[in-house]
This record gives C-alpha cells, sequence and structure tokens, in this order.
C-alpha cells in the first residue's frame, strides 16, 4: 500500500472532514486507501464505502469490516449506496489525481517519461485508449481536447499535423508522440508541454470532467445536513467545477435569486474561502503535489 500511492493533504483532508462517532463516509478515489485508512483509524465507530475504478487498487484493500471497496467509477457511488440502503451519508474525499502507481507503471501510458503503448485508461478493462483518440479523431475533435483540456494554444497545428502522420502510418506509442510534439515546444517547457498533451487526451479518455460533474451533483442528495466534502485538484478545469458546485449548488455555477436579491435554496457553507495548497515540506517530499488544490465545504 505505501508503494501505490503518496496521499496529498492527508492531515488537511482528515481534519476537513470533521470525522464523527458513527459516520459513514465514502472515498470516492481509494487508490493506496490511506485516507480511508485514516478516517477508520480517526474513529472506531465509522464506515468506510470507497470507489476505484483502476482494478490494480483493489490490492491495497486489508481486512476491516468496517470498509467495503468497489471497483467502480465514483460517477456510479449512488448505485452502491442504494444497494446497500445507504440513504445519507456523512462525509466524502476525493482526489482527482493519477496515482503515483499509474505514473509509474510504464505500460499503462501515463507518462512520457517511457516509450510504450499509448493508453492512458484509469480503468484497464475499457476499450476506449488514447491510441483510439489520436488515429481516428478528426480535426475539429483534436483541436478541441488539445486546446480545452490541454490549453495549447497550438492545438491547430498539432491537430493537423497528428491526421498528417496518422495517414502515413498509425500513431501508437508515446515516443511517437513525444516526436511529433517536438518542433511546437519551446526550450526548457519541454516537461510542462507535454504533460498538458497527456492530460487532454486522459481527460478525454476517461471522461474526467463529466464524470466528476455528475459525481458532484448526485452527491447533494446523500449528504446529511453538516457533512463535509474535501476535494483535491490538480488543475484549472477541475478546480473551476469544484468551486462552481461548492459556491452554487450545481457545476454550472448558475445562482437562483429571488425579487429582491437574495440567493435562493444555498446548498453548501464553503468551509476553504481560498484553497489550501500543500506546504513546503510536503512539496519537498513529493514534488506531484505541487499543483494540488483542496477545498472543503459543509452541507447546509
Amino acid at each position: 500500500m505505501s508503494m501505490y500511492h503518496v496521499p496529498i493533504l492527508l492531515n488537511e483532508v482528515i481534519h476537513g472532514l470533521q470525522i464523527k462517532k458513527g459516520g459513514v463516509y465514502v472515498d470516492m478515489t481509494f487508490g493506496s486507501g490511506k485516507y480511508s485508512k485514516a478516517i477508520l483509524d480517526a474513529e472506531r465507530k465509522v464506515n468506510v464505502i470507497a470507489f476505484d475504478c483502476d482494478s490494480d487498487a483493489l490490492a491495497n484493500k486489508w481486512q476491516d469490516k468496517r470498509l467495503k471497496l468497489f471497483h467502480a467509477n465514483f460517477r456510479f457511488f449512488n448505485h452502491f449506496l442504494d444497494y446497500l440502503n445507504i440513504e445519507k451519508i456523512d462525509g466524502i474525499v476525493a482526489d482527482l489525481g493519477v496515482s503515483s502507481h499509474q505514473f509509474d507503471t510504464a505500460e499503462r501510458g501515463f507518462s512520457f517519461r517511457f516509450n510504450t503503448k499509448l493508453d492512458l485508461r484509469m480503468n484497464s478493462h475499457a476499450k476506449f485508449d488514447a491510441t483510439t483518440i489520436i488515429n481516428t479523431y478528426s480535426f475539429d475533435e483534436l483541436n478541441k481536447i488539445l486546446f480545452e483540456y490541454g490549453e495549447i494554444k497550438e492545438s491547430k497545428l498539432i491537430a493537423k499535423e497528428i491526421i498528417a502522420i496518422r495517414e502515413q502510418k498509425p500513431i501508437t506509442t508515446t515516443q511517437q508522440l513525444v516526436e511529433l510534439l517536438k518542433p511546437y515546444v519551446k526550450n526548457g517547457k519541454e516537461h510542462k508541454f507535454y504533460a498538458k498533451v497527456f492530460q487532454a487526451l486522459r481527460i478525454e479518455v476517461n471522461d474526467e470532467l463529466n464524470a466528476l460533474k455528475e459525481m458532484l451533483n448526485k452527491s447533494i442528495d446523500y449528504l446529511n445536513t453538516g457533512a463535509r466534502f474535501c476535494i483535491v485538484t490538480y488543475h484549472s478545469l477541475e478546480d473551476g467545477i469544484v468551486k462552481n458546485f461548492f459556491r452554487t449548488g450545481n457545476t454550472d455555477g448558475l445562482i437562483t435569486k429571488d425579487v429582491k436579491g437574495n440567493v435562493v435554496g444555498e446548498v453548501f457553507r464553503n468551509i476553504t474561502k481560498k484553497p489550501i495548497t500543500p506546504n513546503e515540506q510536503e512539496l519537498h517530499e513529493n514534488q506531484r503535489a505541487r499543483s494540488a488544490k483542496l477545498r472543503i465545504a459543509e452541507r447546509l
């Protein structure tokens, strides 16, 4: 379990959850299991329902009758709570980052450090992968995901280059993609540029933003009054969705007001007006924490 993934802002998350005796908590992204374990260690009489779409994470489960772990995308968490006859929960934690295990397992294709198959599936049993995107998406589709999900200014040029190259030979490896990208990278910015391209592809492969919105919107009906929601994001697209959700109670960020201009139907109280970020010690120990932002809200 210790080698799988280092949890980000663990102490801040556990403090933010305000764990109470008899509570039911949901860990939307089990990973190494350390968030779940910290919840169970904080209070003897609690239960944790956990989810992970990566089957590799299931090996990190330990024997504890208070923990139930399901191999599923968190967008479907409600089906499992209904199956367990759980109507209300007292807190949610979600860490939206890619695990260290996924980055460091070459054949998963999450990192441009390795020359391997273009994959990027969170669920390795899914059929749709990054190779499919690169070799079948139209110019407009490629441009859209590179620009919107990767925030890449050269998205049109890269989309055009992908189509030109794949007409000669399929693009199937991470190294082929990196070589294709090299002409568009500024010196000294290679790592950041490649990371953005891989991020864009990963978001599309796993439908990450839609899954996040679906999970957030469903959560409202299950959270008890006073329940805490702690969520760690790693890029502006995720953080913007979470910020809107906590502020307005919907992922579109739409605010409803009455005739007097008062906000109608507030759902959350923001505990963190500004997101919590890792301190210097955590950044020193875990460089992958550098872009993490924790937001916490309480169900009204």
